[in-house]
């Protein structure tokens, strides 16, 4: 799942694939916006964490499940 994270006063934003589900990820956010967390802790694909402070977040935007496509098909 693709997701993507601004940060305050940074003109890129931070994108990676994670293995988490929707559920999970927006649970992170929760916690991390609420105060239960300082720092929001995300897992991409490869295993690597991404720390984003929490005061530092300006939005998180959750992508659907990427489906790869395997074949010659229509796309």
């Amino acid at each position: 799942m693709e997701v993507k994270i601004g940060v305050l006063h940074t003109p890129r934003e931070i994108v990676l694939e994670s293995g988490q589900s929707a559920e999970e990820v927006e649970s992170a956010v929760s916690e991390a916006l609420s105060g239960k967390a300082q720092l929001l802790s995300l897992t991409d694909e490869k295993g690597r964490k991404v720390l984003v402070p929490a005061e530092r977040l300006a939005y998180v935007e959750i992508g659907e499940p990427a489906v790869r496509k395997v074949g010659f098909g229509p796309l």
